[in-house]
């Protein structure tokens, strides 16, 4: 992609997303997130009645009387997205590939987050941590994270869910509402760093997928390429048999990763790629 076209997509999806975030999104998101934590305030001193376990030990220690820590509502919020770029992104059939959704939904929810005054963050992942931008406001940092979101090209082409997760609950201390983009092929065992970032966090899961990941089409003998493992295979898709056991496959990996997503409590939407994404971020806002 020249620098040229990129621009272009960067303005084009620029127009898009903002004006969805603007008069869409930003009432839902501000309501559905707005304030969830609590943010240190003040010390002051200790009154009959405070919480002792709010004493703050430190400075009671200092001044030989007791004071406890003041917290208010947190306002202003942090949003991160972990976004996969592994190789199973570059796959569509109708409409658009995985990754230009994952873009358009990923600038939506940036946009969503400065037009509230709020940080926004990305950290890219395959089965290593690609990139990760810190969280920061305005306008400037959005198209930043918009034309990675575009060209970013990956050093691997596998997918380790649970370094993502472990990653980010390392790197953000700071209670955040995040989002993971993900289309969840081939994924590992991630089940256990899930529930501790969702306990930290409040976490949220989009999966982009394409409907021939899902149903395999009766076309004769075709050869299929691995993006993640490279691997190249020949099938006969006029076998029935071969058609079952490929929706099979599909339905038991879903049933994997949405009994994960039960456990630990996450919200969560799947949206295919050619359908309306949009419907989509509403029903997870409202969850």
């Amino acid at each position: 992609m020249t620098s040229e076209e990129l621009l272009k997509r960067v303005r084009r999806i620029e127009i898009k997303t903002r004006r969805l975030s603007r008069n869409i999104f930003a009432g839902e998101y501000h309501s559905q997130f707005k304030g969830r934590g609590m943010a240190f305030s003040e010390v002051r001193e200790y009154q009959p009645g405070d919480d002792v376990r709010s004493i703050d030990w430190n400075v009671t220690a200092r001044l030989n009387k007791p004071y406890i820590k003041v917290f208010e509502e947190e306002r202003e919020l942090t949003v991160m997205l972990l976004v996969d770029v592994s190789g199973s992104r570059n796959f569509g059939t109708l409409n658009q590939m995985k990754r230009d959704m994952m873009a358009e939904v990923a600038a939506t929810l940036a946009f969503s987050t400065i037009a509230n005054n709020d940080k926004v963050g990305v950290i890219f992942f395959s089965d290593k941590i690609e990139k990760f931008i810190p969280a920061k406001k305005g306008k400037t940092h959005v198209l930043r994270i918009i034309r990675e979101l575009l060209s970013f090209e990956p050093t691997s082409s596998g997918t380790d869910l649970a370094q993502a997760l472990q990653y980010f609950a390392n790197a953000q201390k700071r209670h955040c509402t995040a989002f993971l983009i993900s289309d969840f092929i081939g994924v590992n065992a991630f089940e256990q760093p899930l529930m501790i970032a969702s306990n930290r966090h409040d976490m949220n899961i989009i999966q982009i997928y394409d409907w021939r990941e899902k149903e395999l089409p009766n076309i004769g003998l075709v050869q299929f390429h691995d993006a993640e493992t490279g691997q190249d295979i020949w099938v006969d898709t006029s076998l029935r048999s071969i058609r079952r056991q490929y929706t099979e496959a599909w339905e038991r990996n879903q049933y994997v990763v949405e009994q994960i997503f039960t456990r630990t409590g996450v919200r969560k939407v799947s949206v295919r790629t050619d359908e309306d994404y949009v419907k989509a971020l509403m029903h997870l806002f409202r969850k």
